[in-house]
């Protein structure tokens, strides 16, 4: 069974590669429409 511990540990660490996520797909967004102008 998961402990509570266990269970934060989980969420944090997903909650983390989630922003990471988000700031690359803005930042090869930006880069993207950079190139356009």
């Amino acid at each position: 069974m998961i402990s509570i511990a266990d269970a934060l540990m989980i969420m944090l660490g997903f909650g983390t590669f989630t922003v990471a996520l988000i700031h690359l797909v803005v930042s090869i967004d930006k880069k993207s429409k950079n190139n356009h102008h």
